[in-house]
């Protein structure tokens, strides 16, 4: 057997080997992830199933910047889920951009949170990479917030997140939660470019703050 056969059989070991709860949680995220780059609404509850699965699996794992950051998911995806509905003035929230000063102050606030709050795990907990685990948290926390506002710019920090926390998840020995997410950065790619069609033109009466 060749190198990359090898290497393939390794993966669907690892693959065959996944505990329940780790693939439970990938079946109702990858679920979520790709009604979330189709608009649909239903992305809220079978994302907020998927991220209480993965709060219990980043746990055992000590990663635990991702711990709290499925808490602030499974919080903000219910306020999100009632935001798409009911957001404007009673109606479904429609697709926007996102105003290019508010993205000015977001990315170093994150790079700063970033740091802060990995030192804090460096110092305090024996967390596992702990500034790389923030930078997933921060930034994952900034995506989602835009999300929650149907911000089409929201797709440019999950190709972020999904970018560092590919290599991250493999590195633990979560093999389907890594090939997963380097699913989820194609996903988060061509959402962008779906959302990019439903929003209405960047101009001055439709770019929010």
């Amino acid at each position: 057997m060749n190198q990359a056969g090898q290497g393939l059989a390794s993966i669907y070991a690892a693959l065959a080997a996944t505990a329940p709860l780790e693939l439970a949680a990938n079946v109702f995220t990858a679920v979520a992830i790709v009604l979330a780059g189709r608009n649909n609404v239903h992305t809220w509850w079978t994302g907020i199933a998927g991220t209480a699965l993965f709060g219990l699996l980043f746990a055992q794992n000590r990663l635990y910047a991702d711990v709290a950051l499925q808490v602030f998911f499974v919080v903000t995806g219910i306020i999100g889920w009632w935001k798409w509905l009911r957001g404007q003035h009673g109606e479904p929230l429609p697709v926007t951009h996102a105003g290019a000063n508010s993205l000015l102050w977001i990315l170093p606030l994150g790079l700063g949170a970033t740091a802060a709050y990995g030192a804090i795990l460096h110092h305090f907990t024996n967390a596992y990479a702990p500034f790389i685990d923030s930078a997933v948290l921060v930034f994952s926390i900034i995506g989602q917030l835009l999300m929650m506002q149907r911000r089409v710019e929201n797709w440019g920090f999950w190709l972020l997140v999904n970018t560092i926390a590919t290599p991250l998840y493999f590195s633990r020995g979560l093999h389907l939660t890594a090939v997963l997410y380097a699913g989820f950065w194609i996903n988060a790619l061509v959402s962008w470019r779906n959302w990019h069609k439903l929003a209405a033109p960047p101009s001055l009466e439709n770019i929010r703050p």
